[in-house]
């Protein structure tokens, strides 16, 4: 006879219990998931803009780790910048914000390499992909809030120029496959 497979939990049976708790019980869940990780916390204090600046507090993550003092044996960390991002655009429905943090990334990966010289092409297609996205993100803003990152978007790729593995042709492309009007 064969086994019978054990159905797999989802979201539905949680929300299922949830639903059955009373306020005290929903604030000691609460609770419990706030005290559990860093990543929680930092999700509620963004979510309640409670304490620090929200967008300094990430881009302190993204500076650590894509721009880290080597001297003082940091690791490159291209995975815990773009994470940074995703828990923040997770937060909060905040295009604007989750744009600076794009660009801001961008700014810390370009500003490494003219720091250290050459990194790799692993390095270059992560920032490159960050680069596109902060571009796509900048377009669905109103046309009055894109000129400051459109500017920090052209600021970058002169920035670059020089920079090898196809890195400084990589952002030309997308910068004026996205910006026509500037070229």
């Amino acid at each position: 006879m064969p086994k019978k497979r054990k159905k797999t939990a989802s979201w539905i049976d949680v929300k299922r219990n949830v639903k059955s708790f009373n306020n005290a019980e929903l604030l000691k869940l609460i609770g419990d998931l706030y005290r559990l990780s860093e990543n929680n916390k930092e999700f509620f204090h963004a979510r309640f803009s409670l304490g620090e600046d929200t967008l300094e507090s990430y881009k302190r993550i993204i500076q650590n780790a894509i721009h880290p003092y080597l001297e003082d044996s940091e690791v490159l960390d291209i995975g815990r910048a773009e994470d940074a991002i995703n828990r923040y655009s997770k937060a909060l429905d905040d295009v604007k914000g989750e744009t600076e943090l794009m660009v801001f990334f961008v700014e810390c990966g370009n500003n490494f390499t003219l720091s250290y010289g050459d990194i790799d092409d692993e390095f270059y297609d992560s920032v490159l992909r960050m680069y596109e996205k902060a571009i796509l993100n900048t377009t669905e803003l109103p046309t009055e809030e894109q000129k400051v990152f459109k500017e920090r978007l052209h600021e970058i790729m002169d920035s670059a120029s020089g920079i090898g593995w196809g890195y400084h042709d990589g952002l030309c492309e997308l910068y004026y496959e996205s910006f026509p009007d500037d070229h």
